[in-house]
């Protein structure tokens, strides 16, 4: 098993400074300590484990190239968040995975039954159209607000509810 020379409780600001210096064994650190979480969030969104693997390791090349422009305004784990996010809806594009809907429709709370487990659930989001789950995710997971999703996609606020409200609909269906 490989060992850190670094204390793995050491403080973000430290980190952070040490990753900044180049320190190889910091930087691994820094990617043992956020790449589950992150991978989850580039799964979630992609739904597809390699193309999360790829959206994963371009976002860790940015962390490590832009750290310097970190200014300790949030958490280093909603930073790198972000990058991951971007870059799994970027992944996402290349592929053309976005339903143009009807942007009429309105978003309505989705009742589910009092039994449902975090694995159906889980499950049922993940048969989603992939558009329609990365939107539902961003807004109803992460609690990113329509316009910073439509900002995030290049699409509409109207097209972000929409896809919200589709997969909400489609998520009744299928856990009813």
């Amino acid at each position: 098993m490989f060992r850190l020379a670094i204390p793995t409780d050491i403080s973000e600001r430290d980190l952070v400074d040490r990753c900044r210096a180049n320190d190889r064994i910091a930087q691994r650190v820094l990617f043992e300590r956020y790449k589950r979480a992150m991978f989850s969030t580039a799964y979630r969104i992609i739904n597809d484990y390699d193309h999360a693997n790829d959206a994963l390791q371009d976002a860790f090349v940015e962390v490590f190239r832009n750290l310097n422009q970190f200014a300790f305004r949030s958490t280093l784990g909603a930073w790198i968040k972000t990058i991951v996010v971007r870059q799994a809806i970027r992944k996402q594009q290349l592929e053309g995975r976005y339903l143009k809907l009807n942007e009429a429709i309105h978003d309505e709370p989705v009742p589910f039954r009092d039994t449902l487990t975090g694995e159906e659930l889980d499950a049922a989001i993940r048969t989603l159209p992939d558009g329609a789950r990365t939107i539902f995710l961003l807004v109803e997971v992460e609690g990113y607000m329509h316009k910073e999703v439509a900002d995030m996609l290049g699409i509409s606020e109207g097209t972000s509810k929409s896809q919200v409200s589709y997969a909400k609909k489609l998520l009744r269906q299928r856990l009813a």
